[in-house]
């Protein structure tokens, strides 16, 4: 029962992270309709700016421009590459965010190397233990830093000026425009907002008990597709409950690995889109998704 309880706590916690990178799924998706996979360049990017600065200027500063170094790089995305396709094909768009990735991608994996870069952060290896049941400090952090950036993220998108436009942006992008929404603008702050939040997650994936910053942290966003895709593209709530999903059923996956043999090594890799593919079979709009009716 202990384990359990573990694995439990853990992929809450992971899932929790994976959440915040699902959030940027939707966050884009809802302000343009394009699918942006060129996340994981943006998780790679705040990692990396973060894991070279936090020497010279301690962790705190260097998350922090971390953090802003992603939203810029993000934003310049939009506007120098997503702004000039503007009216495309929605699919155009996404094989276009292909090629930003594999460009971004392939920048800083030749910076960094063979290197693994560590992050500087402040819980090291300390563990805390109540009741027989053992939890990293990192994977507590992780779960509360993720639950309030999703909370403020979900009130201002809920009663500010800028959540207001983006919903209504989201809603009708032609009515919004005609009523003084300025859909650039719009588009600009979602890839923005979506890279700070790629730079968070990418603090708690290469904390303890993963040894830090590699070539495959950036991996990690193709486990988080799965949670934006399951709980539907354009639900902030879905981005929210599939994280959740996903990581615990990768925890528990992972976790009784050797109960499972009978299904193959590496099980818990492949459960999220397991999952993923059986709820889009009950449901195709995901479990929170929009579905969208078209008179034929």
């Amino acid at each position: 029962m202990t384990t359990f309880i573990e694995l439990l706590l853990g992929g809450l916690s992971i899932g929790s992270v994976y959440a915040l990178i699902a959030l940027g799924f939707v966050v884009i998706f809802k302000a343009t309709e394009v699918v942006n996979f060129a996340h994981a360049s943006l998780l790679l990017a705040g990692g990396y700016v973060t894991a070279v600065l936090h020497d010279d200027i301690g962790f705190w500063p260097a998350l922090g421009v971390g953090i802003a170094g992603a939203a810029v790089v993000g934003s310049a995305v939009e506007f120098l590459v997503m702004r000039r396709y503007r009216g495309s094909d929605q699919s155009v768009l996404a094989i276009v965010t292909i090629g930003v990735d594999i460009l971004l991608t392939t920048e800083l994996v030749r910076r960094m190397g063979t290197d693994v870069m560590a992050l500087g952060d402040p819980w090291g290896d300390d563990v805390v233990t109540v009741g027989g049941v053992t939890l990293a400090e990192t994977r507590i952090a992780a779960f509360l830093v993720a639950g309030l950036l999703i909370t403020v993220f979900l009130l201002a998108f809920r009663f500010t000026s800028w959540g207001v436009s983006m919903r209504a942006a989201a809603e009708n992008p032609q009515t919004a425009a005609l009523m003084g929404i300025r859909l650039g603008r719009v588009s600009l702050s979602a890839w923005a907002v979506a890279g700070a939040l790629a730079a968070v997650a990418a603090l708690f994936l290469t904390v303890f008990p993963t040894p830090g910053l590699e070539r495959a942290t950036s991996l990690a966003a193709l486990k988080a597709f799965p949670a934006a895709i399951l709980g539907g593209l354009d639900s902030t709530t879905g981005a929210l409950v599939g994280g959740l999903v996903v990581g615990v059923t990768e925890s528990l996956a992972t976790g009784y690995q050797s109960d499972l043999s009978f299904l193959g090594r590496g099980i818990g890799d492949l459960a999220p889109y397991l999952v993923m593919v059986v709820v889009l079979l009950v449901r195709p709009a995901g479990l929170f998704g929009t579905k969208e009716l078209s008179r034929v």
